[in-house]
């Protein structure tokens, strides 16, 4: 309904306000996962964290499981956001783009510790949550197909089924540093990280192949 002095602005107003309540509970999901771990999450901990009442949680959101659901989602929504936006500054080369998106995964806000405790409370659902093992299986098969498509940009001169591969690989192997450097960073540093993901991209694109590229 219009107010009869401000038309729709009290519409409007109501619904950020509610975008932002529901986002302001996501945000201290993800920081009390990263704290305390899915055993010790609970409504209690939630709202007071937002600094709401239990009452506002369960109106947003169908209990502690689906706001959790909720927060994967949008974690990995704000990473899949910051790696596109370093390919998207990288500029118009294929290979720029492709080492963009692979370097941002060792930058903030993709490197972070506690992003690493929020994943791990999220990982730990994977096999008794059907609705997190299926965000999870829809964010990181998003993310490996992203990377094949920038790997195939960069050197189309590889066919298909062996991109497929390499951008397996190459997301294993960036995956397993990036837990490492997370863990204990004094095992290694960032740049030598980036050096060693760096000479296998660059194995990868330049490698001699026979047969025909299917496109």
């Amino acid at each position: 309904m219009r107010s009869p002095r401000t038309g729709q602005t009290r519409a409007r107003f109501v619904r950020e306000s509610a975008d932002v309540r529901r986002q302001a509970l996501i945000e201290a999901t993800a920081r009390c996962l990263a704290e305390k771990g899915v055993g010790a999450i609970s409504v209690r901990a939630i709202c007071a964290r937002a600094g709401v009442s239990a009452g506002l949680l369960t109106h947003y959101f169908d209990g502690v499981e689906a706001l959790i659901l909720a927060t994967y989602r949008d974690v990995g929504e704000k990473v899949a956001a910051a790696m596109e936006q370093a390919v998207a500054q990288a500029g118009p080369d294929p290979r720029a783009r492709l080492w963009a998106y692979l370097r941002a995964n060792f930058q903030p806000p993709v490197l972070d510790p506690n992003l690493l405790a929020t994943w791990i409370s999220f990982w730990s659902l994977v096999k008794t949550n059907p609705e997190i093992a299926a965000t999870h299986a829809e964010t990181y098969g998003g993310s490996r197909e992203r990377l094949e498509v920038l790997l195939r940009e960069a050197a189309p001169q590889i066919p298909r089924p062996a991109a497929r591969v390499a951008a397996i690989a190459l997301t294993a192997m960036v995956d397993g540093l990036w837990l490492e450097l997370c863990l204990d960073s004094s095992t290694f540093t960032t740049e030598e990280a980036l050096a060693m993901v760096k000479e296998a991209m660059t194995y990868i694109i330049e490698k001699p192949r026979d047969g025909a590229v299917d496109q």
